[in-house]
């Protein structure tokens, strides 16, 4: 194999690949990027045998060839040399090395033959359809911060992607919980997503994806299948296995009921929930709301630190109420809403309480009150 590229061109691809490498590897080959050089393109290959990204770059290839090297030495290297540079790779198939060089760097790295690489079987997809970058974005992004990290309950350490109905008719959506708050983001059904199984997307699928879609102008070709899933842009295609599991059903947590309506300024209610957070024990890190005629009073009691207040202006007009929340929980939902205002519903403060921006009923989310 030997092949000319653009620096910038590789550690772009390099930099997608070793990121699905794991640091600690008891098999030497998964630590390895499998490179595939043929016509004028070269592929870069890497997986964890439970997600692989396979990524394509444009190069001046004078000899076919493929092999594998360490994924995260050869990133640090790219990384490393000057921009604007032009690398070559070479590979003569018998040295067991791979030449790198730019300029006057010269690196000499060993590699692993191409046969001990695992592929990932491919699945038959059951559905197919594609998606604008952006709406798979927010999709993933809004209900990403509900994931559990309770490894025994693995089946809620992922997002839960699915065709559901709501009320308007039927919508793509993810649901992410960890049993204290949880996250339902509904977006239009894309055409030909009717029939697709609802899967469980891991989290480090769900880390890995936010790469791809980082372009506004993106479309993502979607593939599903009972054990897989797949997103491909035309340079890079990455496939995840899906989390074994049944989601619960989480209809039953989201509260009808709640009828006490509290509007607030999301972003001042955020600093403002920050601000007096900032005295309170780490452990329970506890926020009381106190809610009566347009007024919020935000207040921790810390016994061994102190005590914090501070007053919103707020539009609620129903009874007296008073509920508590754990402060990081309400922190990461009203970060949450894209538009000016939150609005939150509460029934008592006992009871789960619901949050939606505005008068928008595409993202929901419900968080479990605390004592105070």
């Amino acid at each position: 194999m030997k092949v000319s590229i653009e620096r910038s061109a590789l550690l772009k691809a390099m930099s997608q690949a070793q990121s699905v490498v794991e640091r600690r590897n008891t098999i030497p080959i998964l630590a390895n990027v499998l490179i595939e050089a043929e016509g004028s393109a070269i592929s870069f290959r890497a997986t964890d045998l439970d997600i692989e990204v396979v990524d394509r770059a444009l190069a001046t290839v004078d000899r076919n060839g493929a092999t594998t090297v360490g994924a995260h030495t050869l990133h640090e290297i790219v990384r490393k040399l000057p921009d604007g540079s032009v690398v070559q790779l070479t590979d003569d198939g018998a040295s067991g090395r791979l030449e790198v060089q730019a300029g006057r760097s010269n690196f000499s790295l060993a590699t692993l033959p191409r046969e001990d690489f695992p592929v990932m079987a491919s699945s038959e997809y059951s559905c197919n359809f594609t998606a604008p970058a952006p709406m798979l974005r927010r999709l993933f992004d809004k209900s990403k911060f509900a994931i559990s990290t309770e490894e025994t309950r693995y089946y809620l350490n992922g997002v839960y992607l699915h065709a559901a109905d709501s009320g308007s008719g039927q919508v793509l959506r993810c649901v992410a919980t960890d049993g204290h708050r949880l996250a339902r983001i509904d977006a239009p059904l894309p055409e030909g997503a009717a029939g697709m199984p609802g899967v469980i997307v891991p989290r480090k699928t769900v880390g890995e994806l936010r790469k791809l879609l980082e372009d506004d102008d993106m479309i993502i070709a979607v593939s599903v299948s009972e054990t897989k899933i797949r997103f491909a842009t035309p340079e890079i295609t990455l496939t995840s296995k899906v989390i074994d599991g049944t989601f619960p059903d989480y209809s039953r947590v989201i509260p009808t009921g709640n009828t006490k309506r509290l509007e607030v300024d999301a972003t001042e209610f955020a600093k403002a929930v920050d601000r007096v957070s900032t005295v309170s024990s780490e452990r329970s890190r506890a926020v009381k709301l106190a809610l009566e005629d347009d007024r919020l009073i935000l207040s921790v009691n810390a016994p061994d630190s102190g005590a914090a207040e501070e007053e919103l202006a707020v539009a609620y007009s129903d009874e007296r109420l008073e509920i508590g929340f754990n402060a990081k929980y309400l922190l990461e939902i009203a970060s949450q809403v894209d538009r000016e205002n939150a609005v939150f519903l509460f029934n008592s403060s006992g009871d789960p309480t619901l949050m939606r921006e505005g008068n928008d009923e595409s993202a929901v989310y419900v968080v479990m009150p605390m004592r105070v």
